[in-house]
């Protein structure tokens, strides 16, 4: 699955502020139920918060991808949260998360599921697309490089 199979501008928020993980759940909450009326905020957020439960998915480097699986979802989407600084996220490193990308998916979804999660810590594993994410001054810079990663991707 492409990544602009999952995400839209109205799914992206930058710089935005939040001082603990808590709450950087809840900001990303809001925005998988942007312009998608089928899905509650509380009910986006309960998932998400009992997945962390499981374990903390802050990846390290600054990245973190939380993810959980819905009932009555068709379709995977995603969200992309830019902070305007990092917060403990019970990441592996210890470091702060400023990069959250979120992840939906069908309660169905399997092996689907472990596929795009594979996909997403591939892009944000590279440090250099990254950093070029950190470097965005807008949505649609951070919405260009998120769709455009492949091109963006640094060399092996």
């Amino acid at each position: 699955m492409n990544i602009n199979e999952l995400i839209n501008p109205d799914r992206i928020a930058y710089d935005a502020h939040a001082g603990s993980k808590k709450r950087a759940l809840e900001l990303i909450s809001d925005l998988l139920t942007a312009n998608n009326p089928n899905m509650t905020k509380d009910e986006i957020f309960g998932s998400l918060i009992e997945r962390e439960r499981l374990g903390s998915t802050g990846l390290g480097h600054g990245v973190a991808i939380p993810h959980a699986r819905l009932k009555g979802r068709e379709e995977a989407i995603g969200a992309f949260l830019k902070l305007d600084a990092g917060i403990d996220f019970d990441a592996i490193d210890q470091q702060p998360v400023d990069l959250v990308f979120a992840l939906l998916v069908p309660e169905h979804y399997t092996d689907e599921h472990l596929h795009i999660l594979a996909n997403l810590a591939e892009i944000f594993g590279d440090d250099t697309f990254c950093e070029k994410l950190r470097n965005c001054n807008n949505v649609n810079q951070a919405l260009n490089l998120l769709t455009h990663w492949q091109d963006q991707k640094t060399p092996a």
